[in-house]
């Protein structure tokens, strides 16, 4: 009675310990599940955008990766007719956001973007700037033709929307002959930015969210007069060679939702107009 009784504890034990090297097998296997799929690749989402909206699509992107956490979000900055230029060349980009409605219009012209994803994303306003430090006196457009102001910092306006909005300023004001002697074009309105920031020119046109990101080492002399260039609007599009296209839509879904405007709102950008992005 009594070795039955020690057999069947040896039993109940060896079930026991059965049951918990099951137990510890299972979980294993479990933390090995979650390990792998954790490290597995996350899908890439390349979105190719002007550089002024670098900072909230940065918001919009982490915003984008919460909801979606198998999907991780890169950018490509740049002026718009350069990322223009690679999409037409083959660069594996989904989403392309302009600062200008020409650069899409010609990308969709040769049926390089899903048409039905196009919208318009933002608007801005094109300002004229002078360092914040003191010693340099602007009031106006008009003072750029001062003898003091030497250089004036804008973006190529070949490649670079906000250097053709500023051709435009200039144009309609019947500054562009005169100032020409002091024009310095840059790859990027970031880079006219810099320039100011950092005192190299004394005066650059950007835009006014460009303004507002340079953290009051800059200061605004004046916004260009209503009508003297066509109005600042980001159309933003799926490009049709995308691999992530219901990714890419999603984005833009999320760009434009209440949640997306409300990040580009609070880094200075305008609503876009109740039109077509065309």
């Amino acid at each position: 009675m009594l070795r039955g009784d020690r057999e069947t504890g040896r039993w109940g034990r060896r079930v026991r310990n059965d049951a918990t090297k099951g137990w510890l097998l299972g979980a294993l296997a479990l933390v090995a599940w979650f390990t792998v799929a954790s490290a597995a690749p996350k899908v890439e989402l390349l979105v190719s955008a002007a550089i002024s909206l670098k900072e909230p699509l940065q918001e919009i992107g982490a915003l984008f990766e919460q909801r979606y956490p198998e999907v991780k979000v890169v950018f490509n900055w740049g002026a718009s007719g350069v990322l223009q230029q690679q999409i037409e060349h083959g660069a594996p980009v989904d989403v392309y956001v302009s600062a200008a409605l020409k650069q899409m219009d010609e990308l969709e012209a040769k049926g390089l973007l899903f048409t039905d994803t196009r919208r318009t994303l933002a608007a801005n306003m094109v300002v004229l700037i002078t360092p914040a430090a003191p010693g340099f006196h602007l009031a106006s457009f008009k003072d750029l033709t001062k003898s003091e102001i030497r250089l004036i910092a804008i973006g190529n306006p070949r490649t670079v929307p906000a250097g053709e909005y500023a051709q435009r300023v200039l144009m309609s004001l019947g500054l562009w002959g005169s100032l020409q002697p002091k024009l310095i074009f840059t790859e990027n309105v970031r880079q006219a930015l810099a320039y100011v920031v950092r005192g190299e020119v004394e005066a650059a046109l950007v835009y006014a969210t460009d303004a507002q990101s340079a953290d009051r080492a800059v200061q605004v002399v004046a916004a260009a007069p209503e009508g003297s260039h066509p109005t600042v609007l980001y159309p933003i599009a799926v490009v049709k060679t995308s691999k992530q296209s219901p990714e890419a839509r999603a984005f833009i879904d999320l760009a434009l939702s209440e949640a997306g405007q409300q990040v580009l709102r609070a880094h200075g950008f305008l609503s876009p107009p109740k039109v077509s992005a065309r």
